[in-house]
């Protein structure tokens, strides 16, 4: 047989098996587990198999284990997953799948629940037929979480019989053996994490760092809804109350966009258009939704792994989007024959999607798995949801009129906007001229090294101005508050001065003509005073920059300068305050009598230039905040509910945090 015949077979063989899609066979024993390579590596080099040894590495190891517990449930199997956290530092993860296999493995002579914990690429996933479906690190996940625990142990609940077995830094304490009788299935996994300590140096994950509710919390509840019917319960044992929550949704993605459009006014009271769809082996889960902002929030998943850059599956349902709606708008005199088709822009302007697809071995374009690269997802995508889209267009025309006109209208802004970007464009780096007049430039041309600080009022400007480093600092002088930008499209911003002027400035351009290589500061500092007026005005430039500008906060070009709120003499003795707290505790270190003399700052422009240098911008003493979205989605809706058009969620937020304002001035 040649070659090329012979590749042929092996496609059509493999076509066959990836056509019966998620369905398993329910033989999952150990000689489903594939040996590839051993785990020394893991403990001395953690950073290549869960990015980081700090706080989001820690975090790391549960969504592996709660991976493993969730491929169980994709290849039907697992029902309810519950995610414990203990008052000693550890976490378990309990499912009711069929339960590690347990029989010898027949290459290791070893128990095959044990070789997968101990030995790297050792796992039902690596083409033995345990999984058509899997996420997590494809394998890795358990033995990885072993390696990089002081202590862990193992009890599977499988054939009337409980199996134990515990392990210390990735190293078994004693064989597998059977410690009692149970009529259930499933794997529970409690691993207490290696980190560092007094008592223990060695150990791998910075000292101090602790699992975090909320984002555990938002991350199961993300799982929750991207696997429909999925039970997971979340307990923190860690406070003086137990804390439970209870995510389970039989709507799934559904859910989700609403979940996501909570805080948003829906376009019509439909419930969301929803799409599933099985083709080639790929299975293609799409919800979507129009909202009353002028924001698009597409998602997308492959195998439950976000991928925040995209990939096959998010081309694939952006050129369905745009294919059906333009052929809605012709077919029904929406567009006229002499007007141009929409475009991607306007289609999705307002647009809450969730695209999640489900396949047997997806290819990502990096390590990091952020964007999916597997070409034949596009066309799947791309015909399900044209074909999907079209008659939902076609059987609810209330529907349709308005999402057509809310993306004519689009356009027409969008053509706008175009005009008005023009005159906030500068022609060269060179040419001066076309800066803002109030601009106080830097004498750096290289972005690396520059920084400029936006700062409001006159006065707080001058200080700025006399007291900054001209080599490399820029100040950029606001008049009271910029647009809110939440509630206008981009034409209406840009009709805002000091918008205009920080667009000028900054020389990267605006929305999808965004170019950070001609970005001209590296560090934007938003520096407002330490009042709730300062933060207000903090709170619209950061809204301004997450929605139009987002890849300077996603690459963390944006900060937020700290300057102190109070300063505290006694004798010799001068510190500056940056809190209420800190103030306590300063008066205390040198005694309250006789009594020290406490300067409180109302706003930075009370400050000399020299106050405001030392304390605020000069990089050998100042502080300052990166601002970064560690959860894109969490930013959105944090944002909608701050900055957005609903009175009664931002009250009811400002009533339940109320308790983190300390000093408000009235």
């Amino acid at each position: 047989m040649s070659e090329e015949m012979r590749n042929a077979a092996e496609n059509e063989s493999l076509a066959e098996e990836i056509e019966k899609a998620i369905q398993v066979t329910e033989d999952y024993g150990e000689e489903q587990i594939q040996v590839l390579e051993g785990l020394e590596a893991v403990r001395k080099r953690p950073g290549m198999y869960i990015g980081s040894t700090d706080v989001r590495g820690l975090h790391h190891l549960v969504y592996e284990i709660v991976d493993n517990s969730i491929d169980e449930a994709l290849a039907g199997f697992c029902r309810n997953i519950e995610v414990t956290l203990y008052k000693d530092g550890s976490v378990s993860v309990q499912d009711d799948g069929r339960g590690f296999p347990v029989g010898i493995h027949p290459k290791t002579g070893r128990p095959a629940v044990e070789v997968c914990l101990t030995v790297l690429h050792a796992g039902g996933k690596f083409g033995g037929g345990g999984y058509k479906v899997s996420g997590g690190l494809h394998g890795v996940g358990a033995s990885v979480v072993n390696a990089l625990s002081r202590h862990l142990e193992v009890t599977v609940y499988q054939d009337g019989k409980i199996y134990r077995q515990e392990y210390e830094r990735g190293k078994y304490l004693y064989d597998l053996k059977v410690i009692g009788e149970t009529d259930r299935t499933g794997t529970t996994i409690r691993f207490w994490p290696d980190i560092k300590a007094e008592n223990n140096p060695e150990g791998i994950f910075e000292e101090g760092a602790s699992f975090e509710f909320s984002t555990l919390k938002t991350r199961l509840r993300e799982m929750a809804y991207l696997n429909k019917g999925v039970r997971i319960v979340f307990r923190d044992e860690r406070g003086e109350e137990p804390v439970e929550k209870d995510y389970c949704f039989q709507g799934g993605l559904r859910e989700y966009v609403s979940h996501i459009n909570r805080n948003k006014g829906a376009l019509l009271p439909e419930e969301p258009i929803y799409t599933e769809g099985l083709k080639d082996g790929i299975l293609v889960e799409v919800a979507m939704q129009y909202n009353d902002s002028y924001q698009d929030n597409i998602y997308s998943f492959a195998n439950n792994i976000a991928t925040p850059d995209g990939g096959t599956h998010l081309t694939g349902f952006n050129t369905a989007l745009t294919r059906a709606i333009n052929d809605y708008g012709r077919k029904y005199k929406f567009l006229k024959d002499s007007d141009a088709n929409l475009k991607g822009d306007d289609v999705r302007e307002s647009l809450t999607a969730i695209v999640s697809i489900k396949m047997e071995d997806p290819q990502f374009e990096s390590q990091t798995k952020s964007k999916l690269g597997s070409g034949q997802v596009r066309g799947v995508v791309d015909t399900l949801v044209t074909e999907e889209l079209s008659t939902y267009l076609e059987e609810h025309p209330p529907v349709g009129k308005a999402i057509l006109e809310r993306c004519v209208n689009a356009a027409r802004a969008r053509e706008a906007a175009r005009k008005a970007r023009e005159a906030t464009r500068r022609k060269t780096v060179l040419e001066s001229a076309s800066l803002p007049g109030k601009l106080a430039d830097c004498s750096e041309r290289d972005p690396a090294k520059c920084e400029i600080f936006m700062v409001e009022g006159d006065s707080a400007g001058g200080s700025a101005k006399g007291g900054r480093d001209s080599k490399f600092q820029a100040i950029l002088p606001l008049r009271g508050k910029i647009l809110n930008v939440e509630k206008v499209r981009l034409d209406r911003a840009l009709s805002n001065a000091e918008i205009r002027a920080m667009i000028t400035a900054f020389g990267c351009g605006i929305g999808e003509e965004f170019d950070e290589s001609k970005l001209r500061y590296h560090r934007i500092v938003c520096m407002t005073d330490a009042d709730v007026d300062g933060a207000h005005i903090r709170i619209l430039l950061l809204t301004f920059f997450y929605r139009y500008m987002r890849p300077l906060v996603e690459k963390g070009y944006v900060y937020a300068a700290m300057p102190p709120l109070y300063k505290v003499t006694k004798g010799k003795f001068e510190r500056y305050v940056y809190d209420d707290d800190e103030l306590q505790r300063v008066l205390d270190e040198i005694g309250r009598e006789p009594k020290p003399e406490i300067q409180r700052y109302k706003g930075l422009g009370e400050m000399s230039s020299q106050q405001l240098w030392d304390t605020t911008m000069n990089p050998e003493t100042r502080m300052m905040m990166r601002i970064t979205p560690d959860d894109a989605m969490e930013a959105d809706q944090l944002f909608t509910l701050l900055m957005g058009e609903e009175v009664e969620p931002r009250k009811q937020f400002i009533q339940e945090n109320s308790d983190l304002v300390k000093d408000l001035d009235v």
